[in-house]
């Protein structure tokens, strides 16, 4: 705005030498009413919460009040010259400032010029009389002129103020998004002008939340690198770890199916081995049987023995009588003589078959004492092996339950291993699978890897005003 734009607007409104005239004829009227009327404007916007918000207190107002007397003095002295100029622009920059819209500056000067217009009417007949040819209308007219043009300069400075101001504002904000775009963040936006300071507060705000998320990110990135390298190497330290066990359950596997075997194998025997031992057990007990009878029937013969023993004392006694009889009968015949001769005969055959009888009697004497000595032998020598054989039954048996036990040992050792054989393979198929987890995990954990890197890469371009982790290539 300029004063070539101000006597532009002069010469479109018609405001020319006459009706300047009469702009300067109406200062009495003025003086006298631009006081009241102000009052009455600023009782209005101290009502008015949405204008009252601009005056801090009411030496501001006062002091608002005398700024616009003197600028209606100025437009009534209708010079509208440089002074009037710096008033105009002085007051437009102001309302740009504090971001008075032009809407109530508009109502303010519809309630001022109301009070001049009831002035100027009040005051209709003296101002005939003065200036003869005009009326209160023409007066009221070039008021009315004077005032929508000063609205007119006002408003167009505010706006320009307002276009400066959003320009600058702009500009500004350009330049803090050209510098954001280039990933600098460290920079706040300052200095925009009072219209624009709750932009400013949002931007810095924004920039400051911007500056600590991407801050995090650089950190949180770094953090996940970190943790994501240690899950890999722990992974793949693991998934060896699972290989080798899974190799070892493998061998360990077939260690136990040859040992298992090997205990089956050993059952087996133990079985066949009871088995027999069953056997000789049923043999010893036959056999300590036949003993027994063996014995039994050694003291039966050994009682016979003592019954021919009896028979042969017997016979023996019977031979001593019969020699007795013989000798008894060969004395009766040498007493008979010659009668008696035949029958001595017959008593010396008697006698020596006598003799021959106790000669026999005596050898079998002596044979059945052999006997009975070799059956007495015998007897103790069963009687031996009986006990021999009780004594071996006893062991055998202790032995039978030895063997038994091995065999239940055995095959409840077999059902064992074959319960772990089957256990192990298990753990072998799944100590496999958790190595494949294990390895599809180092896999992921080295893509998040890759990924955290690209991302702290990524965000390590933004320059936020303190010192970050670097971003690392992926490992």
């Amino acid at each position: 705005m300029s004063i070539r734009d101000i006597e532009e607007r002069l010469r479109f409104f018609g405001l020319d030498e006459r009706q300047r005239r009469i702009l300067r004829a109406s200062r009495p009227i003025l003086e006298r009413c631009i006081g009241p009327a102000l009052d009455h404007f600023y009782a209005r916007a101290g009502a008015t919460p949405e204008t009252a918000r601009f005056f801090r207190d009411e030496a501001h107002r006062k002091s608002a009040r005398a700024a616009q007397v003197r600028h209606w003095m100025h437009i009534v002295d209708a010079r509208f010259d440089a002074g009037y100029h710096d008033s105009v622009r002085r007051i437009g920059s102001v309302h740009a400032r504090i971001g008075l819209e032009p809407r109530w500056y508009i109502g303010a000067y519809a309630l001022i010029l109301e009070e001049i217009f009831r002035a100027v009417d009040r005051s209709r007949s003296p101002f005939q009389r003065l200036l003869r040819r005009g009326g209160s209308g023409e007066m009221a007219a070039a008021l009315a002129k004077a005032a929508l043009m000063d609205m007119d300069l006002s408003i167009s400075i505010y706006f320009e103020e307002a276009a400066a101001e959003r320009n600058q504002a702009i500009a500004s904000l350009d330049g803090a998004l050209v510098r954001l775009a280039r990933g600098d963040l460290d920079r706040d936006v300052s200095g925009l002008p009072v219209a624009f300071t709750s932009l400013e507060r949002s931007y810095n705000q924004t920039l400051a939340n911007l500056r600590d998320t991407i801050g995090s990110v650089v950190r949180a990135s770094g953090t996940i690198q970190d943790g994501a390298h240690d899950i890999a190497q722990t992974s793949e330290d693991l998934a060896r770890r699972m290989e080798s066990n899974a190799a070892a359950l493998e061998q360990a596997a077939v260690t136990l199916g040859e040992v298992e075997g090997r205990v089956k194998n050993t059952a087996t025997g133990a079985r066949e081995t009871l088995t027999i031992a069953d056997e000789a057990r049923t043999a010893m007990e036959q056999g300590k049987h036949g003993a027994s009878d063996a014995v039994h029937t050694m003291h039966m013969v050994n009682d016979s023995a003592r019954n021919i023993d009896t028979v042969i004392e017997g016979v023996d006694k019977i031979a001593f009588q019969t020699r007795v009889l013989a000798m008894n009968a060969a004395v009766e015949a040498g007493r008979a003589g010659e009668a008696g001769r035949g029958f001595a005969v017959v008593a010396d055959l008697v006698r020596a078959l006598a003799m021959r009888a106790e000669e026999e009697a005596q050898k079998a004497r002596e044979g059945l004492s052999a006997t009975q000595s070799e059956i007495a032998v015998a007897v103790e020598a069963v009687a031996r092996v009986d006990d021999a054989l009780t004594g071996a039954a006893v062991k055998f048996d202790r032995v039978h339950a030895l063997i038994a036990q091995m065999t239940r040992d055995n095959a409840a050792q077999s059902n064992a291993i074959s319960e772990i054989n089957m256990v192990v393979g298990t753990m072998d198929r799944a100590t496999q699978q958790n190595a494949s987890m294990i390895e599809k995990a180092s896999v992921a954990a080295q893509s998040l890897h890759d990924d955290a890197t690209s991302l702290a890469r990524q965000a390590g371009r933004f320059n936020v005003g303190q010192q970050l982790p670097t971003p690392v290539a992926a490992r």
